[in-house]
């Protein structure tokens, strides 16, 4: 490729802008692919063993970088950012990249370091590297790999180093960094690592830290902060011509369902990134509300909140299925207790799981409310406690606050009905009531938290018993607002669990946090084997 036309191969982004006086020089620019092309060959996938042939988008990427010099010959970019969708080969580019630095980059003593939050993840380039140096025979001769669990690759002539780290074992005193390259910059708990090997990079004359990443949450976190600089060098707001930003990304605006906002986002489309698996990931995040936003974040870099809707009302109101109370009783079930504020709703919710004659998970949820607070709502929340009172699905208890004595009652007269197995309760505010339903009225108590650890396992399967319609909920309509109302909260390892849709919203999600508590239970219940036994958890 011509390198006057690759240069300008970068989305939205014009090099000649604001370049401080550098210079590009073809020449350096097109040594830097021919390293690719003829030193370098695929180490996985269909391609491997064929030479590394750039493509259009990443020449531009290698040729800015390392075309762009002052008047001594010195690398302009010191920093570059390359924010991109997952599959779009950035973990072999990056690999090329480390090669080229330590073989060719004509730094005595240089010292490389491939990063990442765990050292897990700074391996995987480590495997491209080693993978590459082992089909050159060149390259082989000139260095010594090590591959144990201090992997490294030291040049025997200079004694340059690439070496992986990772934050989770931060010790970064001593560092004299040529070249740091961070992957999956999002999964950084904080800006120690990047501190680091900002602040390590002083003492060399062309120091370059590379770092790749997909989007993050929207959060304070380094990768935001980064990506907010990256954003504004690229669009002229911030005058740094020693910043590369190097974005790939579909605007909020974008229509995320079509295909014309995937290529945007994703260069290396029908190359490494398969037009089917994309299709197909798409209309999963269509099917089941909770993919949504993993979509947008992980396949157009979008950045979206960490919180996503859960339920949809179709697939809910398909699990109408009376549950009648007769038709219950003396059967098995798990309770979960979720007592929100003495001034808000109380939720109360009766599990039962699959029996040999019913194949179906039922439920019975109850729910008190002080009576002062079961006054009609305002046009904005759009329900009302008072009527839910006169239809009998919401009982008022006398007073300002939740009488939690009826509470109580109400537990005990239910369980002369049905065979409760375990009240799942979480401790924070429930201790009190806790300890009486448990100490004097005998029933089998057991701590449920609200965090990720506990609730994701049942909240996945309510998911996907909602899909399945093997939940029965009887079209309760109080259970059915907080199903409308409910968000679910992912970690970084894929947990979830259920949150308002927004901080202090007034739309209440208790009654869907007791069913995940129940269905928790009846897991992993105490008392005989847990249904998943035979059958195992439901799989979408």
């Amino acid at each position: 490729m011509d390198p006057l036309k690759a240069i300008v191969l970068l989305p939205g982004f014009d090099p000649y802008r604001n370049s401080g006086g550098y210079v590009f020089d073809a020449d350096k620019a097109v040594a830097s692919v021919r390293f690719f092309h003829e030193e370098l060959k695929h180490v996985k996938g269909h391609k491997r063993g064929t030479p590394f042939y750039l493509e259009d988008w990443q020449q531009g990427l290698v040729m800015n970088l390392f075309g762009w010099v002052d008047a001594y010959g010195y690398r302009r970019f010191r920093r570059c950012l390359l924010f991109i969708p997952r599959k779009n080969g950035k973990t072999p580019l990056a690999a090329g990249l480390i090669l080229y630095l330590l073989f060719e980059d004509g730094e005595p003593g240089a010292e490389i370091y491939g990063a990442a939050s765990e050292y897990k993840q700074a391996s995987l380039v480590f495997s491209h590297v080693r993978g590459m140096i082992a089909q050159n025979s060149d390259l082989m001769g000139r260095c010594q790999v090590f591959k144990g669990q201090s992997k490294a690759v030291e040049l025997k002539e200079d004694l340059s180093i690439y070496r992986v780290v990772a934050a989770d074992a931060l010790s970064a005193h001593g560092w004299n960094t040529h070249a740091g390259v961070v992957d999956e910059l999002h999964a950084q708990k904080d800006g120690e690592l990047v501190d680091a090997l900002e602040t390590s990079t002083a003492a060399r004359k062309q120091p370059l830290l590379f770092y790749l990443t997909t989007s993050d949450y929207a959060r304070e976190s380094v990768c935001n902060a980064m990506y907010d600089e990256a954003s504004k060098v690229r669009d002229g707001v911030i005058q740094d011509p020693a910043f590369l930003p190097v974005i790939y990304e579909a605007s909020q605006d974008d229509d995320w369902s079509k295909e014309a906002t995937w290529l945007k986002a994703n260069p290396n489309w029908a190359v490494s990134v398969e037009p089917d698996y994309i299709r197909k990931a798409c209309q999963r995040a269509q099917d089941i509300p909770r993919f949504e936003n993993e979509f947008k974040r992980l396949h157009l870099n979008i950045r979206t909140e960490q919180d996503v809707r859960f339920l949809s009302m179709t697939d809910w109101d398909a699990c109408s299925d009376p549950c009648e109370p007769d038709a219950l009783m003396h059967r098995p079930c798990f309770a979960g207790l979720d007592l929100a504020s003495k001034t808000d709703i109380t939720s109360l919710v009766l599990v039962f799981p699959p029996t040999d004659d019913d194949e179906m998970w039922r439920c019975l949820p109850h729910f008190f409310v002080p009576a002062a607070k079961a006054i009609p709502s305002d046009a904005k929340n759009r329900f009302s406690y008072e009527q839910w009172v006169r239809e009998g699905v919401l009982i008022a208890t006398p007073g300002n606050v939740t009488d939690y004595r009826i509470v109580r009652k109400t537990v005990n007269e239910l369980a002369e009905t049905y065979q409760i197995q375990e009240i799942a309760f979480d401790p924070w505010n429930a201790s009190h009531i806790a300890n009486l339903l448990g100490e004097e009225d005998g029933f089998a108590m057991v701590e449920f938290r609200q965090g990720f650890g506990s609730m994701s396992e049942p909240t996945k399967e309510l998911e996907a018993l909602v899909l399945s319609q093997r939940l029965a909920h009887g079209a309760h309509p109080v259970l059915r607002w907080m199903a409308s109302n409910v968000n679910v909260k992912t970690d970084p390892a894929g947990n979830l669990k259920p949150v308002k849709p927004s901080a202090g919203s007034a739309e209440k999600i208790d009654g869907i946090v007791a069913l995940v508590m129940g269905i928790g239970r009846a897991l992993g219940g105490s008392e005989g084997p847990s249904v998943y036994e035979d059958r195992g958890l439901l799989v979408l």
